[in-house]
C-alpha cells in the first residue's frame, strides 16, 4: 500500500499477480470503463491463510462500470453496486460501511454491534448501529472545528432518545435487509443459526462473471435501486436520507460512542476544503427539506414527531445564513449611520438582551469544555461557525433555490484531503489556510473589513467629543460590543490580508 501511494499506481509485480489490476492497462479514462472485478482472496479456499496459518476473509476488488452517458450517482451508486455484488459472493447479513480514508481503531466494534443486533429482546428491531465520525489528525485546539464534539457527544444523543441516530455515511453497521428495502414487521425474528449455515457454492470464477453484470451501468434501469432499495439517489446527503427512510420503514437505530473511538478518519486541513464540504452538506439537507421527502411529510406517522423535528433542524442549516448575515451586516451599517438598534445601556430593557447573549455563550462554552474541548478550541469553533454561515450556507441556500427554479444541475464536489508539506506544517501550527482563491474568501474579507470600519467609526465618535463619550457608549454600547466581538473573531482574516507572508495568506 505504501509503495502504491508513493508511485501513484499499482506496482508492476502486483499487477502481474492479479488479472483485475492488469485490466486498467486497457482503460483510457477512469470515467469510461467496463466493470473490473476479481476475488483476490477466496475465504473458502483452505490455502487462504496468513503467515501464522489463520484463515483470511474473502477479499474482492471491484471497480463498477462507468460510461459518460449514464449517471453513476457518486457514493450512493458505488455503495449500491457493492451491496449487490456482496450479496452474490458472501451474502453476509451485516454490512460495515467506512470511508476510504478511515480505519478501525477499536477491535471490539464488531462484537459490540453484533451483540446489539443479536439481543434477544430488542435486537430484531435494530436496522443499523452508528459510530461517531472521529479524526486522528485534529490539532490541539481544533482550528477548523472539525471534531464536532458537541454534536457527536450531546446532540446525536437527542436522536438516539427518539428513535435512533441518523445514518452518517461512514462507521455504520447495517442489517443487509434494511438496506435492501425490507420493512420491519411486528414479531419479526431472525434465525441467526440458519443464516450462519448458508454457504455460497459457486466457483470464484463463475461468481466474478455474474457479479460484473450486477455492477454494470444498465443493471439499475427500471428497478427500485436508488428509490426503494439501497442508498437513495438525487441528493448529496444520501446517508441522512437513507437513514431516515430505514427508520420510516419501522426500524430503529442505535448510537455507539465507546471511550476508545471505533473508527478514525482524516479531517480537511484547509479552510476552503471545510467550507466546500459544509456547503455540500447544507445544500443536500435543504434540498431534502423542500422535496416530498421533507421529514415533516415523509416521516408523518412513520417516525415520532420529535424525531421529525430533529431531522428538520438539520435540514434548515443553510437557511441560518439569512439570520447570520443580518447580525453581521445590519448592526454595523446602522452604527456607521448613527442608528441605534438596541435599548440604551442605562435602560432596564437592555437586561433581556444582555442576559440572553451572555448566558447563551456561557452555556455554549460550558458544553464545549464538558465534552473535552479547550477554551481556544471553543473560540475557533465560534469562528468557523460564523465563516460557514456567511459563506457555505449562503451559497448552499441560493444554489438550492436556483435548483428548485430549474436553473442549475445537481453537482457533487469531492473534498480533497491530501495537501503538500507546507500546508500540513501550517495546519500543525494552527494557522488558518487561505491559500487558494475563492468567492467565499471575498465574502469573508469584505465582512471582516466592514466590521473593522464600523468599530473604528464608533471609536471615532466616542473620542471626538469628550462630552458625547458617555452618551455614545450609552446609546450604542451593545452595537459597539457586537462589532468588537466580530472584529476579534476575524483576527485571522486581518492577519491573512495584511501581515502574513507565507503561501497560506489571503490571495490578492
Amino acid at each position: 500500500i505504501e509503495t502504491t501511494t508513493k508511485l501513484n499506481q499499482i506496482p508492476e509485480y502486483i499487477q502481474k499477480q492479479h488479472k483485475g489490476f492488469r485490466e486498467w492497462d486497457f482503460v483510457s479514462s477512469k470515467h469510461d470503463h467496463q466493470t473490473i472485478l476479481q476475488i483476490l482472496i477466496d475465504g473458502r479456499d483452505t490455502n487462504a491463510v496468513d503467515i501464522e496459518g489463520n484463515p483470511l476473509p474473502t477479499l474482492v476488488y471491484l471497480a463498477r462500470e462507468k460510461r459518460p452517458q449514464y449517471h453513476h450517482h457518486f457514493k450512493a451508486g458505488s455503495m449500491n453496486a457493492l451491496i449487490r455484488v456482496s450479496s452474490k459472493i458472501t451474502n453476509a447479513p451485516i454490512i460495515l460501511n467506512v470511508d476510504c480514508d478511515m480505519y478501525s481503531n477499536n477491535s471490539k466494534t464488531i462484537k459490540s454491534s453484533l451483540c446489539i443486533f443479536m439481543d434477544e429482546e430488542k435486537g430484531d428491531e435494530i436496522g443499523y448501529v452508528q459510530f461517531p465520525q472521529c479524526f486522528y489528525n485534529l490539532t490541539k485546539n481544533e482550528i477548523y472545528g472539525s471534531s464536532l464534539r458537541v454534536l457527536l457527544q450531546l446532540e446525536i444523543l437527542g436522536f438516539d432518545a427518539n428513535g435512533g441516530p441518523s445514518y452518517m455515511g461512514s462507521g455504520c453497521f447495517h442489517r443487509r435487509e434494511t438496506l435492501c428495502g425490507k420493512k420491519y414487521e411486528k414479531n419479526y425474528k431472525v434465525d441467526w443459526k440458519k443464516i450462519n449455515d448458508k454457504k455460497v457454492s459457486e466457483a470464484a470464477s463463475f461468481l466474478e462473471e455474474i457479479c460484473k453484470v450486477l455492477a454494470s451501468c444498465t443493471f439499475e434501469h427500471n428497478t427500485p435501486w436508488g428509490k426503494e432499495m439501497g442508498l437513495k439517489y438525487g441528493t448529496p446527503v444520501e446517508d441522512m436520507f437513507t437513514g431516515m427512510s430505514i427508520q420510516c420503514n419501522g426500524w430503529k437505530s442505535i448510537y455507539l460512542n465507546p471511550e476508545r473511538e471505533g473508527f478514525l478518519g482524516v479531517a480537511p486541513i484547509t479552510l476552503l476544503q471545510n467550507l466546500v464540504q459544509d456547503k455540500r452538506w447544507a445544500e443536500g439537507e435543504l434540498q431534502l427539506f423542500f422535496s416530498r421527502y421533507c421529514p415533516l411529510l415523509y416521516g408523518h406517522r412513520k417516525i415520532p414527531l420529535k424525531l421529525q423535528l430533529i431531522y428538520s433542524t438539520n435540514k434548515l442549516w443553510a437557511a441560518n445564513c439569512l439570520a447570520t448575515w443580518y447580525i453581521v451586516v445590519v448592526p454595523c451599517l446602522c452604527l456607521l449611520k448613527g442608528i441605534s438598534l438596541f435599548p440604551k445601556i442605562s435602560s432596564p430593557w437592555v437586561l433581556p438582551f444582555v442576559y440572553v447573549t451572555f448566558v447563551h455563550r456561557a452555556y455554549s462554552l460550558a458544553e464545549f469544555l464538558w465534552c473535552g474541548g479547550t477554551f481556544r478550541g471553543w473560540c475557533n469553533d465560534q469562528r468557523i461557525w460564523l465563516f460557514k454561515r456567511t459563506t457555505s450556507y449562503l451559497f448552499a441556500f441560493f444554489e438550492t433555490i436556483l435548483k428548485l427554479l430549474g436553473n442549475s444541475q445537481l453537482n457533487f464536489v469531492v473534498t480533497a484531503k491530501v495537501a503538500d508539506e507546507d500546508v500540513s506544517k501550517r495546519y500543525d501550527q494552527e494557522l488558518i489556510e487561505f491559500g487558494a482563491a475563492s468567492p467565499m474568501f471575498d465574502i469573508l474579507a469584505t465582512l471582516a473589513m466592514l466590521n473593522l470600519f464600523g468599530s473604528l467609526g464608533a471609536s471615532k465618535k466616542a473620542t471626538m467629543d469628550a462630552d458625547q463619550d458617555s452618551k455614545v457608549l450609552d446609546q450604542f454600547g451593545l452595537q459597539i460590543l457586537l462589532c468588537l466581538v466580530l472584529v476579534a473573531i476575524n483576527l485571522p482574516v486581518y492577519q491573512a490580508l495584511f501581515f502574513r507572508k507565507d503561501n497560506g495568506k489571503m490571495p490578492t
